[in-house]
């Protein structure tokens, strides 16, 4: 079998890249080596940038989203007894959505099928190889039979501990990493969200979030510490952890119901360099992971895609490999701005007992300076909706 671009993972990143490439006339190959109800299965982010959106549109698979999607002009931070809004909109000009990451995958899986891409799933052993060479291919195992996909480029989009990470461990990769102290106790269910915009919450207790995938899905955290286990926590406990930890008005607001999905996610930074291995890139979280305080992990997979895209479309139309070259980066300059503002967003918004009274003192203060600060709360808000590409 042969191809231009084998893609490795049939996550968001992957299907954007591949419905992309096929609207340009690239040819690709998608393989996984789950099945597409297992990936339609995993419970994600929701919070769209603009530029996410715009990219979603461009592969022609955003009518759904802009019809069930939920545009926020802002969000709140609660702390010290009080709300304070940030004007998204007002700030900067621009909105974000509100769609969730398991419904955006249905709309690029459904459109590559309507479109005639073709994804493998079930692969077993898939392997990049000589992706440093001349000549790169694909292996992989189908109902017992090993296969062979020739290629020009690997795209790497099979997440952090997938295949092609791991196949670049001796070649001069460099891992960046910063473990946080505590997890997210998320919760999901079918009831209606709380506020129509997210609400950020730090308290003595630890921090909360509320958030929603649509008008009757609502999705809430809670910060605990990583010796829980989800086990320990059941829905009561979780309703009554959240009030405790929102303002009054919103904790007599809640609706609560039954979960329909339950777990804790450990909190960290990682960042891989470089990106590119000769004809293997790196791709979405295959290359870095944030933590998820600033809603930057989906929104980074798709700007890596933009650069990869626009590198391979400028490499098969203008046969220049200028784009290619600075994948990497181009990927790694937006990365680390999208890190340090979810570090920020982190250290800002969690309890740090470690810390001392001295460090919340000062988070407390940062509070309060955002509050008043035209200028701080811009800066946010820029970052919120997403730097430029």
């Amino acid at each position: 079998m042969r191809t231009q671009v084998a893609i490795i993972g049939s996550g968001p990143s992957g299907l954007l890249l591949g419905q992309l490439l096929s609207n340009a006339g690239i040819d690709n190959i998608i393989l996984d080596r789950v099945d597409r109800d297992y990936i339609l299965g995993r419970i994600r982010a929701g919070v769209l940038e603009v530029g996410a959106v715009q990219m979603l549109g461009k592969a022609g698979a955003g009518e759904r989203m802009h019809e069930e999607g939920l545009i926020h002009d802002g969000f709140d931070l609660s702390f010290s007894g009080r709300r304070h809004r940030i004007h998204l909109k007002d700030l900067t000009g621009t909105s974000v959505m509100v769609y969730g990451q398991t419904e955006l995958t249905r709309d690029l899986m459904d459109h590559r099928e309507a479109t005639g891409g073709l994804t493998i799933y079930n692969a077993e052993a898939v392997t990049p190889h000589d992706f440093d060479g001349v000549r790169p291919y694909v292996t992989y195992k189908k109902d017992g039979v090993t296969h062979r996909v020739d290629c020009d480029f690997i795209a790497g989009c099979d997440g952090y501990h997938g295949v092609c990470r791991a196949s670049v461990q001796d070649k001069g990769i460099q891992s960046f990493e910063k473990v946080y102290p505590f997890g997210w106790l998320g919760i999901l269910a079918d009831v209606p969200p709380v506020h129509h915009e997210l609400i950020y919450a730090n308290h003595a207790r630890g921090f909360a979030l509320c958030s929603q995938r649509s008008h009757t899905r609502s999705r809430y955290y809670v910060q605990v510490p990583l010796t829980d286990k989800v086990e320990q926590w059941s829905d009561e406990a979780f309703w009554d952890e959240l009030r405790r930890r929102v303002p009054d008005d919103v904790a007599q607001a809640l609706v609560t119901g039954p979960s329909i999905e339950k777990s804790i996610a450990p909190l960290r930074s990682f960042v891989a360099e470089p990106l590119r291995f000769g004809a293997l890139f790196l791709v979405g979280d295959a290359g870095h992971i944030v933590p998820p305080t600033g809603a930057k992990g989906l929104n980074l997979a798709a700007s890596d895609v933009h650069y990869l895209f626009e590198g391979l479309r400028e490499h098969y139309g203008e046969e220049s490999t200028a784009g290619i070259d600075a994948y990497s980066g181009r990927a790694l300059k937006r990365i680390w701005k999208a890190e340090r503002f979810s570090w920020s967003m982190t250290m800002l918004l969690h309890r740090f007992p470690a810390d001392g009274e001295f460090g919340q003192k000062v988070q407390e203060a940062e509070l309060d300076y955002l509050s008043s600060s035209h200028a701080a709360q811009t800066a946010m808000a820029e970052n919120y909706v997403g730097l430029p590409y």
